[in-house]
């Protein structure tokens, strides 16, 4: 029976390109958790965009002398050139500035508002005298009340991850833009009322079974919400963002809150992703169909939003676009949030060019071996760290000496001992059906790995199957055999093909590319996976650029395709490239200089 799966991935801010640790950190688990799932014929909606509006955005548009459009049309553009070379299939991947994403962030305010779930609230604000504007919290800087760290954000200590109700809360605070001192002015806001949400239904969902959850997320909002919870304004000052929908002039020229208003791109992105596909309700069979699936793929300093906040907007937004007050849009099935990935053992710093700019790295090399080392390297429980000698190495010694090697082996003894054509495999032994046996079982296996969200676990197992039919060939010899048993060594060979063609199902998850190539390698014809697209759309008065992902054509299918007898094979050509170790030193004299320890 197929499932509505759900894929929700972080928005990344449009104010900079994009490194490795954003892309192991959300983009790559959820696409081969999407992928895999496709595989297995699931009914899978990825959605994402880019975080257009928000500080990060305007502070960068001020250091650039551009305007707040141009820098987040820049970067999205750039996005969207990532996700497609380096195989992100995102059935939409937008971005937050549309007319969709404006009308649904509004719709849901209006009806928290009408459940009375939002309540008004006039706050001590920071106030700039220097500009006459109040500062949106990220143009606030400060020392941490918590840890001391003296870097704090206004809404948030990125050194122990506490969130801020103000940025009055930090010590010493001082405007981003100009170092000057600070003042204390009252402000006028809409608060989402949490502490009402928890006791009407968050609390009792949170604390539900979430056993399959991974502990360091579930213990935290746990936690978050047992120490109590306070409102959250979910508007703010500022003039870049989503008009706050209610007709009061204290409310002119204020916006919703980027942290309110970016999460509901999950659902405004499935809106108009079943608006763009002619099916105007269809995103309803993973938003209100009690059967779907529905996963977000963070990072850890987002997972208060996406385990707390988010929820308690769903929960208070009981009745959206139904008939049924009642009707409840639904909350997250899982939270895989990874941990962090650093860079040669200190943290990336966009700043300081430390890091593996994604775009850039593709220029230089192949996406499936960046995939790959970023998916053994996965955060999924503590931090991690790339180091290119340690990428090198497992291209060399893993992609191209153990997968690599086995495929282009079996390909060209078939091209050389029986001109291109698979061979006739007479009665198979023991050996044989053993080999084959493996490789089918670990379908099963593979599948429980990839839903369990066991990414570095699965291309292990893969790896180790991998193992197995170079350990088979190893012992069949068919280059010996060919001398001698001319039958013996086709029948070697066809059962490696069989093999190598599971094989390339179970890696393509992770392989999209290289697994597609052998699929053409062993004759056969189609496409394992949909086709990326970047559309334009032209939503009224905002026309946008869209990753989209049509997989009408696809033919992957999650079992062991077999490669009949008789068929002749085209030429073979190796799936992997080795590296030379001279290129490591090569990259990091590409960084900038290498930061102190913070």
């Amino acid at each position: 029976m197929t499932e509505f799966v759900l894929v929700s991935i972080a928005w990344p801010y449009a104010n900079s390109d994009i490194h490795q640790g954003n892309v192991t950190g959300s983009h790559l688990p959820g696409d081969i958790y999407a992928r895999a799932h496709r595989l297995r014929g699931n009914n899978v909606l990825m959605v994402s965009g880019s975080d257009s509006h928000g500080t990060p955005v305007t502070v960068k548009a001020e250091e650039m002398g551009l305007s707040n459009l141009e820098v987040y049309e820049h970067y999205h553009a750039r996005f969207l050139d990532l996700f497609r070379r380096l195989g992100i299939s995102y059935d939409l991947f937008t971005s937050t500035h549309t007319e969709t994403h404006f009308q649904v962030s509004q719709d849901i305010f209006t009806q928290l508002l009408g459940n009375g779930f939002l309540y008004r609230k006039v706050t001590p604000q920071m106030y700039s005298p220097e500009t006459g504007k109040f500062l949106p919290d990220r143009y606030v800087e400060g020392t941490c009340p918590n840890c001391g760290y003296t870097g704090a954000r206004g809404d948030q200590c990125d050194n122990c991850n506490t969130l801020f109700e103000s940025a009055a809360q930090l010590i010493n605070p001082r405007s981003k833009r100009d170092n000057t001192s600070l003042v204390l002015r009252d402000t006028e806001h809409f608060f989402l009322d949490l502490p009402a949400i928890a006791e009407d239904s968050l609390s009792a969902w949170i604390h539900d079974d979430k056993e399959f959850w991974r502990p360091q997320v579930i213990n935290f909002a746990r936690n978050f919400i047992d120490q109590g919870l306070i409102g959250r304004a979910v508007t703010r000052d500022m003039d870049w963002g989503i008009p706050v929908p209610v007709d009061d002039a204290t409310f002119d020229g204020k916006v919703l809150y980027v942290w309110f208003e970016a999460v509901i791109g999950y659902l405004s992105a499935s809106i108009e992703w079943a608006a763009n596909n002619g099916e105007p309700d269809a995103w309803r069979n993973w938003w209100y169909n009690p059967d779907a699936r529905t996963l977000y793929f963070i990072g850890k300093d987002n997972v208060p939003f996406h385990t707390i906040f988010w929820p308690a907007q769903l929960l208070g937004a009981r009745g959206l676009y139904s008939d049924n007050p009642a009707a409840r849009l639904n909350l997250p099935y899982d939270v895989p949030a990874n941990e962090f990935m650093n860079m040669e053992g200190q943290k990336i710093s966009g700043s300081r060019n430390w890091g593996v700019w994604m775009l850039d790295a593709l220029d230089r090399y192949d996406p499936d071996p960046l995939r790959y080392y970023l998916t053994t390297n996965m955060p999924e429980t503590r931090d991690s760290d790339w180091s290119w000698s340690g990428f090198i190495e497992r291209n060399n010694n893993e992609l191209v000496a153990n997968w690599g090697n086995v495929v282009n082996r079996v390909l060209s003894m078939t091209q050389r001992y029986f001109g291109g054509v698979v061979p006739e495999p007479g009665e198979l032994t023991a050996a044989d059906t053993a080999l084959l046996a493996a490789i089918d079982e670990g379908f099963a296996t593979v599948a429980e790995l990839y839903d369990g969200c066991k990414f570095r676990a699965a291309v292990q197992e893969v790896l180790r199957l991998s193992t197995l039919v170079n350990q088979y060939l190893e012992e069949a010899s068919p280059w010996t055999t060919a001398k001698t048993d001319l039958a013996a060594a086709g029948r070697a060979l066809y059962v490696t093909l069989q093999a190598i063609s599971g094989l390339k199902v179970l890696w393509a998850p992770v392989l999209p590319f290289t697994s597609q190539a052998l699929h053409e390698l062993l004759g056969e014809t189609g496409a394992l996976f949909g086709e990326q697209v970047i559309r334009q759309y032209d939503e009224s008065t905002r026309s946008h650029l869209a990753l989209t992902y049509d997989d009408a054509a696809a033919v992957g299918r999650w079992e062991r395709p077999a490669i009949p007898a008789g068929r002749r094979l085209p030429k073979p050509r190796p799936l992997f490239k080795k590296l030379e170790p001279e290129l490591a030193e090569q990259e990091i004299a590409r960084l900038g200089p290498k930061p102190e320890i913070d």
